[in-house]
């Protein structure tokens, strides 16, 4: 079977379980979900076994060691994977649910419900993980979900696949609820591009050449998952030790995330107090600084910034830092180079606050909290299929409302018009 015809009949199987998925019961779901959960950590060691071979194959490309430890699968990892889906089984089902009625004048009632999707296509990069967040937040909304992660982590991404659809059939659901594209030639995305009408969202999840290759060919809806330029501004109000903790732990917990912060913004009035112990603390961890001319005369370690470096997305143990007069060239910096993904201030005074909270436009505007906290999880949704950084739909990280639409709905009582 050539690529063209694998796919579509790939997501021709989706769209059958699609349509059986529609019908399933919450309790339905809900138990197919805690009983994958419980299977994927029944066989880690297959897991990990299968993860292994992806990460030789990744250290013989010379993939970066960020990018590698997006691949790993370990443990804690399973564990959280376990969790998350767990997490989804118990919240709400978003299924059915009723958001208005109002009564028109002739007597008619007008509504609107939330209902699935349909078919939704994840493309996505070395995290396995995805797999399996994907599949829960999908399954529990009633879409079947079309996976097609990268080569990198083909190993991986099959053995999750065949776990779930495995607990997927076993609970009586339409396992192509569940469809992967287990080939790594790159003509099946695009092939999977070509099929609207059977594929009724597409989802990139990986870097920005993924995310703007998708977009430019797709004719189907596409909701973006763009690049993560997140940013920290430390107001002169700031608590020092606060700040120092919370930029530490957006750059350093987990660099090679789209929720890491790659830009620190200083106000001038604490930079000498502020600096020198931060850049310490960076240098101890291995963070490599680049930073503005006022940087520089109060951190020596520092190279100088150019332009484009504040436009970077590293996803890994770099950072940008800047010395700003105040709030407003902080947030003049973050409206020209932001990605509007993740962006937060550090400060005790109420008013700078609630000014960032309301002028910078990004997905999550947070204070005096890590970047690293926008997550699906971190926020309550179980897990997430994505932030998106789109306007239109959802925005944000995707649980399971953003993976629903609606439909009107209308009771009349023989109502004609006129």
């Amino acid at each position: 079977m050539d690529i063209k015809a694998y796919v579509a009949a790939k997501a021709e199987e989706a769209r059958a379980g699609a349509r059986s998925l529609a019908k399933a019961s919450s309790r339905q779901k809900n138990e197919a979900l805690i009983k994958m959960a419980s299977a994927l950590k029944k066989q880690a060691k297959d897991l990990i076994k299968e993860n292994a071979k992806d990460i030789a194959f990744a250290r013989k490309k010379g993939l970066s060691k960020a990018m590698i430890d997006r691949l790993t699968l370990n443990d804690k990892r399973i564990t959280e994977m376990s969790q998350g889906l767990t997490e989804v089984a118990g919240l709400p089902d978003p299924v059915g649910e009723i958001l208005t009625m109002r009564q028109r004048p002739n007597g008619m009632t007008v509504g609107k419900m939330r209902v699935p999707i349909g078919v939704i296509g994840i493309i996505y990069e070395s995290r396995p993980n995805v797999t399996a967040d994907a599949t829960s937040l999908c399954l529990k909304a009633g879409n079947a979900v079309i996976l097609r992660g990268g080569s990198e982590a083909l190993h991986s991404n099959k053995a999750i696949v065949r776990i779930l659809r495995g607990v997927a059939k076993a609970e009586g659901l339409h396992e192509g609820a569940i469809t992967f594209i287990d080939t790594p030639d790159r003509e099946a995305v695009m092939e999977m591009l070509k099929l609207e009408g059977i594929i009724d969202l597409i989802i990139p999840r990986g870097g920005e050449g993924l995310i703007r290759a998708v977009t430019e060919n797709s004719r189907i809806p596409v909701l973006k998952h763009y690049k993560g330029v997140c940013h920290v501004f430390v107001d002169r109000d700031a608590d020092l030790k606060m700040a120092e903790d919370i930029c530490f732990n957006a750059k350093v917990q987990r660099p090679g995330t789209c929720n890491a912060m790659e830009t620190m913004l200083v106000d001038k009035k604490i930079a000498r107090a502020f600096l020198p112990a931060m850049s310490a603390r960076f240098t101890k961890a291995g963070v490599k600084m680049k930073g503005c001319p006022e940087t520089r005369k109060l951190v020596p370690a520092a190279a100088a910034a150019q332009e484009d470096d504040f436009h970077n997305e590293y996803l890994d143990l770099m950072v940008n830092i800047k010395v700003v007069r105040d709030i407003d060239e902080a947030m003049d910096h973050i409206a020209r180079y932001s990605s509007a993904h993740s962006d937060t201030i550090v400060t005790r005074d109420y008013a700078k606050g609630m000014r960032f909270i309301r002028e910078v436009d990004s997905s999550a505007v947070l204070i005096n909290a890590s970047t690293r906290l926008n997550d699906g999880y971190q926020f309550g949704l179980g897990a997430e299929i994505g932030i998106s950084t789109d306007k239109i739909h959802a925005r944000g990280p995707m649980g399971l409302e953003e993976l629903t639409c609606t439909k009107f709905i209308v009771f009349g009582s023989g109502q004609l018009r006129e």
